[in-house]
């Protein structure tokens, strides 16, 4: 925050000064007071002594001696920007945001090419609420030096006040990559370069946590995921315990606050088209987690259980007092043991977990009773199905259609529908009502989403 000396001085003062600001690095701020203020008994209008003393009171907790200095050496030394520069930290320390703000703009023009004054202005117009001049500042900052970390910081802190959460997302990934080191967790740093688009460095960082943690089911997942290699026809018990268990507690602010999840709403609205009466349901939450489908599901439940891999989830679940039982279990296995025990299977965002889909159908087929429903959402892909890099599977409409009805289901309705968002994007999706096979003609619902 120094500048060079703007103007010749004598050897003795030259001496005295660099002996100063030693002793002011080193911490010994008295020893440097004196030293600065020897200067300028001799020479009252020293420049750099005035500069520099005014910085060493700030430090002391002198703000306005140091203002007063700092501004004399400027009015001996008008054109030393990185002086203006060190002033306009000094008012933005005090809160005098307007004044800093002109004082850095002085140095811009003085020299238009220096980043950290460019970045120092857009902190002082953000706090005063001015996103665009702010964000322009940031941009200009960030054009002179791509790797700026604080700029990038900072201009995530503008988009993210402006609502532009997929460009914030993107400026503090930038910012947190930008020093990979061993003291980053490796699925955030990971998760960092997937947001970015950079799947391959995706997948280097998580075959590094593989190796170091060879055991570790997040690392093997999200390493399959961003990779390709030995990609699981569906997640892992131990990934989707250990995953579940790890996010439990702030999963519902997540979805519901951050992500605008919308598929429990979904459900109900269903239950209610098709005109199903209230309390007539054995209902089955077949990864029910932290219980987000239990209001939706409970005005029309006799009883209902709740099946989970994490217990954390689950506990979550129970307080919310919906559910007549919940079982830690994996899903398919109870299904599967469950025959004819239910008229209901909620499955919310469940298949995302699941590539192939027919294990899970053919159990929960064989799970309801008479008429049985099946409702489902699913993140949507073109064909087939396959596991993104987020760690989550997508199916296409015709893969869905076709899995459903191989199971013994007719499909009442398969509605597009955006699941949640992510990084300020919908995520596509589908919402499919089906009924088990062979219980009389049943007419096709166009639309749940009104």
């Amino acid at each position: 925050m120094s500048a060079q000396d703007p103007l010749p001085d004598s050897f003795a003062a030259r001496a005295a000064i660099e002996c100063a600001l030693s002793a002011q690095q080193a911490g010994r701020l008295d020893e440097a007071e004196s030293q600065f203020r020897l200067v300028l008994q001799r020479s009252p209008d020293h420049p750099d002594a005035l500069h520099h003393l005014g910085i060493l009171l700030s430090q002391k907790g002198r703000p306005d001696e140091a203002v007063a200095l700092v501004r004399k050496s400027l009015d001996l030394v008008p054109d030393a920007s990185g002086w203006h520069n060190n002033l306009g930290n000094l008012l933005a320390a005090q809160g005098r945001n307007a004044e800093a703000a002109q004082t850095f703009i002085a140095a811009l023009q003085i020299d238009s090419e220096d980043p950290v004054v460019w970045n120092n202005l857009g902190a002082v117009l953000l706090r005063e609420d001015q996103l665009e001049e702010s964000g322009t500042a940031f941009e200009n900052a960030l054009f002179l030096d791509p790797r700026f970390e604080d700029a990038l910081i900072n201009l995530g802190h503008v988009q993210t006040r402006q609502g532009k959460s997929e460009e914030a997302a993107h400026s503090y990934c930038s910012a947190y990559v930008l020093r990979p080191s061993s003291d980053k967790p490796k699925k955030m740093l990971g998760t960092a370069y997937y947001t970015l688009g950079r799947i391959g460095e995706a997948a280097e960082i998580y075959h590094s946590w593989l190796q170091e943690e060879p055991d570790n089911p997040i690392a093997r997942h999200l390493w399959a995921s961003c990779s390709g290699h030995d990609v699981p026809i569906r997640a892992s018990d131990a990934y989707l315990e250990t995953h579940f268990d790890n996010t439990a507690r702030d999963f519902d602010a997540n979805l519901l606050r951050d992500l605008a999840y919308c598929i429990p709403e979904r459900v109900g609205l269903a239950l209610t088209k098709l005109a199903v009466p209230a309390n007539s349901l054995r209902v089955l939450d077949a990864g029910c987690g932290t219980g987000l489908c239990g209001p939706h599901l409970a005005p029309f439940s006799r009883n209902m259980v709740g099946v989970d891999l994490s217990g954390k989830s689950l506990a979550l679940a129970g307080e919310k007092g919906h559910y007549t039982e919940l079982v830690k279990g994996e899903v398919v296995a109870y299904l599967s043991a469950a025959v004819a025990r239910f008229d209901l299977v909620a499955a919310a965002d469940t298949f995302i977990y699941f590539g192939d889909l027919t294990p899970f159908l053919m159990a929960a087929a064989g799970a309801l009773g008479d008429a049985g429903l099946l409702m489902a959402s699913v993140e949507e892909c073109r064909s087939g199905f396959k596991l993104n890099p987020s760690g989550r599977y997508s199916h296409s409409r015709e893969y869905v259609e076709t899995a459903f009805i191989a199971a013994g289901f007719e499909l009442l309705s398969i509605t597009a529908v955006d699941i949640r968002f992510e990084l300020g994007k919908p995520v596509a999706g589908l919402f499919v009502v089906a009924r088990k096979a062979g219980v009389g003609a049943l007419s096709l619902i166009d639309d749940f989403s009104s």
